[in-house]
């Protein structure tokens, strides 16, 4: 039997959160408990297309994953799990929104006061990217980027409520998860790698930063985001946690701002399936026009759709292009990972694969055969050393 996920109650309440009611944490379990039952619910998605989709794909579109979505939208089982999640999407954002936007103004003037002595940059001539205005991403009104107000920090107090119930709090009780996986294969693998300083580029609220900052407490440590919203989140988050040697700048990875040769490690957390391809490309010749020699570019990402990967596994996992508001998503995991670094100017040599699971203040809720495609706490990473 699958092991229940954690409630939410065991989020860490940090001095920035706006306050949570009881009605509101009984919403958020509610949300994890659909989100869980979803998981399993997943596994009939297999079992409808092996009865009745598979044998339909002819030998010249065992690649067209668009003739499977197209016969899958016809199955019940499938057609019920989508809304489900689709809408659990939903309900996540606007609970988490309701709980903001009655608290907002006190949420800003908190948020503003750890942000006077902060070396937080936004720009109120800042242009954001088409590809990230012309969506609300993952079903949250406004997205990342819309201010309601003066000093806005309301997108980044919804996602740093949210997040746990996505997850099912496998990214821990600060959703930080990622962040310390990342340290932790660095300590395992690279112990005598002590970077000086650290960019995280589409940092969010800088949840998977942090934990990186904590662990090399001498580095400069900068993140950036399009976002003026989670950039001034972002801030005073990592004040309220008493996180004094990281930074945020509202910045656009495409062009950066920085010396060549600059970083130690540059490196980017389940973000890049946001940005457009073309973006892409440009992001990643700036990590390596920015990085050190010998420095190391990571990328933390689902896995890549390899030709070996197979076809539902791609299918399944291309839902949220198509019904979380993540349009790049699909294009982005088509790509080839090795090429995309290896035309920015990494050696292909020195380019690495590899898998991280989140590392959490909870006992494993997780079961291999119960994944919710895209959601799970584990993450395939790609990168190389300049």
């Amino acid at each position: 039997m699958s092991k229940l996920p954690p409630a939410y109650h065991h989020l860490t309440k940090h001095k920035l959160m706006p306050e949570i009611s009881h009605d509101d944490t009984s919403r958020f379990n509610f949300l994890i408990s659909l989100n869980k039952h979803l998981s399993e619910l997943s596994k009939g998605n297999k079992t409808v297309y092996e009865k009745n989709v598979s044998s339909k794909i002819g030998k010249d579109s065992k690649t067209n994953r668009a003739m499977i979505r197209n016969l899958m939208n016809k199955q019940s089982h499938y057609q019920t799990w989508s809304a489900l999640r689709r809408s659990s999407m939903e309900m996540r954002q606007q609970a988490g929104r309701s709980i903001v936007l009655r608290d907002i103004k006190s949420l800003t003037n908190n948020a503003s006061k750890l942000n006077q002595n902060s070396n937080c940059q936004t720009d109120a001539n800042f242009v954001v990217p088409s590809y990230q205005t012309a969506v609300d991403i993952h079903c949250m009104p406004g997205s990342y980027h819309t201010e309601l107000c003066k000093n806005d920090v309301s997108a980044g107090a919804n996602y740093d409520l949210g997040i746990f119930v996505t997850a099912l709090g496998g990214l821990g009780k600060l959703s930080d998860g990622g962040g310390k996986a990342l340290v932790n294969y660095l300590q395992n693998e690279y112990p005598t790698f002590k970077p000086k300083k650290i960019l995280e580029i589409g940092c969010t609220i800088g949840h998977s930063l942090l934990p990186i900052a904590q662990h090399f407490p001498d580095a400069e440590v900068i993140g950036i985001d399009l976002a003026a919203p989670v950039i001034r989140y972002a801030s005073a988050r990592a004040k309220a946690l008493g996180i004094d040697n990281v930074r945020f700048i509202q910045a656009n990875g495409e062009k950066l701002d920085f010396d060549d040769e600059s970083f130690d490690w540059i490196q980017t957390t389940m973000f890049l399936h946001e940005t457009s391809t073309s973006a892409i490309r440009k992001i990643l010749s700036e990590c390596y026009r920015c990085l050190k020699p010998n420095g190391l570019n990571l990328h933390v990402e689902q896995p890549q759709y390899t030709d070996d990967m197979d076809i539902y596994e791609k299918f399944i996992r291309d839902w949220d292009s198509y019904y979380n508001n993540e349009p790049f998503w699909s294009k982005m995991h088509d790509m080839d990972a090795k090429e995309l670094l290896t035309t920015a100017g990494f050696d292909e040599e020195k380019f690495m694969m590899f898998k991280a699971d989140s590392i959490n203040d909870f006992e494993s809720n997780d079961d291999d055969d119960a994944e919710d495609h895209g959601r799970k706490a584990s993450w395939h990473l790609f990168g190389a050393w300049k």
